[in-house]
């Protein structure tokens, strides 16, 4: 081994690597074992976490809007490091879903609302109303008043 290095906040170790006989330089990575988490659904059925789940739905709450894939990885990465650090073996979907909706309120607002849309069943249009107002507050200079609201 000729060097090591830790990267995406210690999840990845990254090591450079030659081989004895011909000299032939490699890179390795390892990535840190997480214990296999269940996901206690509404129902009470339990499932086993799927990271690819949890990507997919993100994504398709940020499909055409300003956020890059980077940043729905780094996203990602923070909320499986958050329930696997603060739960163990088994996980409420509602945790996951609030730490989802947490974390894309601050991303994007757009994509918090597609989000909470679905996560909250909305089925009337003054869910969408109620849940753009509670992104408003009354001193935040940065957000925008929406027209009639």
């Amino acid at each position: 081994m000729i060097d090591s290095r830790t990267s995406r906040e210690g999840a990845t170790i990254r090591r450079r690597r030659e081989c004895f006989d011909c000299h032939y330089r490699f890179t390795t990575y390892e990535h840190v074992e997480r214990p296999t988490l269940m996901v206690v659904k509404r129902d009470d059925r339990r499932e086993e976490f799927s990271q690819e789940k949890l990507l997919s739905g993100i994504r398709r709450a940020c499909q055409k809007r300003p956020v890059s894939e980077e940043a729905i990885t780094s996203l990602v990465e923070r909320i499986i490091n958050t329930l696997s650090s603060n739960f163990d073996g088994e996980v409420p979907c509602r945790e996951i879903g609030a730490r989802v909706m947490e974390e894309l309120r601050v991303l994007d607002a757009i994509a918090y609302v597609r989000y909470a849309s679905v996560y909250r069943r909305f089925e009337e249009a003054t869910d969408f109303v109620q849940e753009v107002k509670k992104l408003e507050t009354k001193h935040d200079k940065l957000t925008a008043r929406l027209p009639g609201l």
